[in-house]
């Protein structure tokens, strides 16, 4: 199920998701809250964080890790400890991307701004092995060239893993909502 080599990517709208991104005050707090037009595949929350499946992936296995209170300073809006309990997180959904998808590395970025995707949030991304140079870093990340077209049999696996791999890894679910 790990196998990225059927990984193609389509065409994407990226002017459909800049407008949808502007036109909502916060895709992040409307997935929280169960609004059908921002769902994404979930891995958990905890009592501070979710973790999700990015829905326009293009990489497989592009995780999202963000606080559930709605923060937009990726330092700022959070104390030290905070900070520090949120990055031991994504440092460990990382390692469970790792450990799943046996990637050549895994790209972590927070991305967003005041103008659009203004929730904090940090991007897990692990780049296959054997994409060439040219395709690695920014261009594997940017959807100017295109999302990849997963199965959803495959995301689910992803999903129940990494959630498999955090629970055993010290990772309490609040199955509260």
């Amino acid at each position: 199920m790990n196998d990225s080599s059927s990984d193609t990517r389509a065409p994407f709208d990226l002017e459909g998701l800049a407008r949808r991104s502007a036109s909502v005050s916060c895709f992040v707090c409307e997935f929280l809250s169960g609004n059908p037009e921002f769902a994404h595949d979930e891995i958990g929350r905890t009592s501070n964080a979710v973790i999700f499946l990015d829905k326009f992936p293009t990489l497989f296995g592009r995780v999202l890790v963000a606080p559930r209170t709605h923060l937009e300073n990726v330092t700022g809006d959070f104390t030290m400890a905070e900070y520090l309990e949120l990055q031991q997180l994504v440092y460990l959904v990382a390692e469970g991307l790792r450990a799943l998808l046996e990637p050549e590395r895994v790209y972590l970025l927070s991305l967003g701004s005041q103008a659009a995707n203004a929730h904090v949030h940090w991007h897990l991304a692990p780049l296959p092995v054997g994409v060439p140079l040219p395709e690695q870093q920014f261009h594997s990340l940017m959807h100017e060239f295109g999302a990849i077209e997963t199965q959803t049999e495959r995301q689910q696996w992803l999903a129940q893993e990494l959630r498999g791999f955090l629970v055993k890894n010290g990772i309490n679910f609040d199955e509260s909502g």
